[in-house]
């Protein structure tokens, strides 16, 4: 199936957003619902996602599901499909937002937490994206969304983990971008720098490294603002200062950038 690149029809999307009780993912499913899309809300916090499908239903009178669940479980793509398909739902457009960060030295950190972090971060994103892209693929007219991060650009010291992760999720999607060519389905990856969200009751205050945080409304507007593009780039990295820092990476080499973010990233957890 081949067809010439449109504008994306929102109001003809049903989305499934993971990680939606919070931050970008609660952002993107504000953002999408007030272009007109239905909704399918994953995360582990039942109340806050019924508390969020309740306001968007209510602003915005698009449907909204929600569907609690843990997302590191084997089998996660699988099991959301086969929910769905007892709902009668079909999912147009995913985003793969749900992920989080352990934040110190490697060799201190416990193992099942840097596992469930893999298995959230890479894993789950591998599954959902293997068991919804054939029929979005079929469907030609909607999009997935991956989200990775700045940390994917170059090592990261004390969350060494994390950005092996999002460089993984981040040549994954890309990948898919060009895979996807051709059919309608597009494809993109998203990477914020810091952003002003529950992450960091997680990772630590320390762990956006003394940088400024954006904000998660103006992230997702630059995701978007990609996926709109009459023919969407593979990637969209979210605020000029981060574009910059991409760029700075490149240009002083993979050795001088790791100094300069373990540098950065030591002041900072001494600092606090």
């Amino acid at each position: 199936m081949t067809t010439s690149p449109q504008r994306v029809d929102y109001s003809r999307q049903t989305v499934l957003v993971t990680g939606a009780s919070a931050g970008i993912g609660a952002e993107f499913a504000r953002q999408l619902a007030r272009r007109g899309s239905d909704l399918v809300l994953v995360a582990r916090r039942a109340g806050r996602l019924d508390a969020l499908a309740a306001e968007l239903n209510g602003a915005f009178g698009v449907a909204v599901s929600t569907l609690p669940m843990n997302l590191t479980q084997p089998g996660v793509g699988r099991i959301l499909q086969g929910e769905l398909d007892a709902r009668q739902v079909e999912v147009t457009g995913i985003v793969n937002n749900a992920g989080f960060a352990n934040h110190g030295l490697f060799h201190e950190q416990e193992l099942p937490r840097l596992m469930s972090e893999i298995a959230l971060d890479v894993t789950g994103v591998v599954e959902i994206s293997h068991a919804f892209m054939p029929r979005l693929r079929q469907r030609g007219n909607g999009f997935l969304i991956n989200v990775a991060s700045m940390a994917a650009y170059q090592a990261s010291p004390t969350m060494a983990v994390y950005g092996a992760c999002k460089a993984f999720v981040l040549s994954f999607t890309e990948a898919l971008w060009y895979e996807s060519r051709g059919t309608g389905l597009r494809v993109l990856a998203l990477s914020p720098g810091a952003t002003q969200t529950e992450f960091f009751d997680i990772a630590g205050e320390s762990a956006d490294g003394g940088t400024r945080r954006m904000s998660a409304e103006a992230v997702v507007a630059a995701a978007l603002a990609g996926l709109d593009r009459r023919n969407p780039p593979p990637s969209v990295i979210a605020g000029r200062s981060n574009k910059a820092a991409a760029v700075v990476g490149r240009l002083v080499g993979r050795r001088r950038m790791t100094e300069l973010i373990g540098g950065m990233m030591n002041r900072t957890t001494a600092g606090r």
